[in-house]
């Protein structure tokens, strides 16, 4: 219908319904609409109007607000509909036609309507359905090129705290990937690996292990999507350098994974890891850049930390700058940033056990760095930094991402390029912890965050996230 208050535009159109019809928002519509074609639409708002002119109306004969009387005479009334314009089957946009009728979309229609037919590079992503009598399930599909490349990638959900939806959705989308690259092989020129990085709870830290409680029903929608209920496959584990796993980890299988050869412990050698040390200060604001300047200073060949072998040594050395009047050789840097840079990394190093130089690889210790250099197609490895503190969970994720970048430039060992995944997928929950207004710009961690986003399309270095705000500093694709 469309009346003088009301018209139908390109955009939108109404209509009236059955009193009784149970639709609802979202539930896509069909009108019929000039030279035989269809116009759909996307239910908006659902409305009913009587012939009252004003509440008191009903108020008066209700008996002056008895609840208990009855109507003598009920009111003509109707639902009336707002619908949003979404396609036509012909691309014909002149607004729909008074009197004309609506009905319910069937399966195909919906996949129109929405654009869901005939998607190019189609992934699995999830399923609609629509009305609640005589209910249509509807597979749905990204075209793979605009989620991980080469046309767009990288992806942010959104959504509130607590519901663990957001995590769930995104192992989900993960695991249809892997499915996809590891069952069409010989369809794809390219190959996928996945670093997971575990920041909460040990849900993420059992994703090789069945789920007995899938009920069949759940068990149909993943055969309806041509995916199978399977966990994970190739999937390794790593967590952070302790005596005693309990104390680093909420996963509780750590002995039973790592007799498997799928765990191991990751620590931090002064030697090999001495140049990262500035992703320890990614929260400290240093707006004149004397925590840069101190940590060039000990990168340096030339610096008298360079004869340095572990980390004791180092915070000895360290303890010399520190006294008043004795900056060694760099007379530029004050003792008073000497003493700020020792207190925060002493805190740090005080609070963590994966600064170790010990590194017994029979005993299934690693270095995070030498173990992605080794990933393959395929591969899911989980970094487990749940129990670290924040400013090591900072550290590690900064390593990580470094590593992935080194290792797609060829600047990691000598592997053959196409020994190497041409796609590397990153996933971390509650992003906004490293990118959020209150991280100094300065912060290496979040000038890797910004490369990613930025360029790490070209290098098929992808960014998953989930977080309960949006995160809005690096540029995701909110899909």
């Amino acid at each position: 219908m469309a009346t003088e208050k009301a018209p139908t535009t390109v955009d939108e159109f109404y209509f009236w319904t059955d009193k009784k019809l149970i639709i609802k928002p979202f539930d896509v519509i069909k009108v019929n609409h000039i030279k035989n074609s269809v116009t759909f639409g996307v239910i908006e708002e659902i409305s009913h109007l009587t012939d009252s002119a004003s509440s008191l109306a009903g108020f008066i004969s209700s008996d002056f607000g008895d609840t208990e009387s009855e109507v003598n005479t009920e009111r003509i009334g109707m639902n009336y509909v707002k619908a949003r314009v979404v396609g036509n089957s012909q691309n014909i946009y002149t607004p729909v036609l008074d009197g004309y009728p609506v009905s319910l979309a069937n399966e195909e229609d919906i996949k129109n309507a929405l654009g869901l037919s005939d998607i190019k590079n189609p992934l699995p992503c999830g399923y609609i359905t629509m009305y609640e009598e005589d209910p249509i399930t509807v597979p749905v599909h990204f075209n793979s090129h605009f989620l991980i490349g080469p046309e767009g990638a990288h992806l942010n959900i959104s959504g509130i705290s607590g519901l663990a939806s957001k995590t769930s959705y995104a192992m989900f989308l993960l695991k249809a990937i892997q499915d996809e690259y590891a069952r069409n092989a010989k369809k794809h020129d390219d190959s996928v690996a996945f670093v997971i990085l575990n920041v909460k709870g040990r849900d993420l830290l059992a994703l090789d292990e069945p789920n007995k409680d899938l009920k069949n029903a759940d068990k149909e929608i993943y055969k309806m999507l041509g995916l199978g209920a399977s966990p994970f496959e190739n999937v390794k584990y790593f967590y952070p350098y302790a005596k005693k796993a309990d104390g680093v980890t909420y996963g509780k299988d750590f002995d039973a994974q790592r007799h498997l050869n799928k765990a191991f412990q990751f620590k931090y050698t002064y030697e090999l890891d001495k140049d990262k040390i500035d992703m320890l200060f990614a929260n400290v604001d240093d707006a004149s850049g004397t925590m840069e300047s101190i940590v060039a200073n000990i990168t340096s060949k030339t610096s008298e930390f360079a004869s340095k072998t572990n980390w004791e040594d180092f915070k000895d050395k360290l303890n010399e700058y520190k006294q008043k009047g004795d900056t060694g050789k760099d007379k530029e840097i004050s003792v008073l940033s000497w003493r700020k840079f020792s207190r925060h990394f002493n805190r740090v190093l005080e609070k963590s056990t994966i600064f170790h130089d010990n590194l017994n690889e029979k005993k299934g210790e690693v270095r995070l760095e030498e173990a992605i250099q080794k990933i393959r197609r395929n591969d899911v490895f989980v970094i487990d930094i749940a129990k670290l503190d924040e400013d090591m969970q900072g550290f590690v994720f900064g390593d990580v991402v470094s590593s992935i970048y080194d290792l797609k430039l060829g600047q990691a060992g000598e592997r053959d390029e196409a020994d190497i995944p041409s796609k590397v997928i990153i996933f971390i929950d509650e992003l906004n912890k490293y990118a959020s207004k209150d991280v100094p710009k300065n912060s290496p961690i979040l000038r890797g965050l910004l490369e990613v986003t930025e360029r790490g399309r070209s290098l098929g270095i992808i960014l998953f996230s989930a977080g309960a705000t949006e995160f809005k500093r690096c540029k995701t694709a909110n899909t």
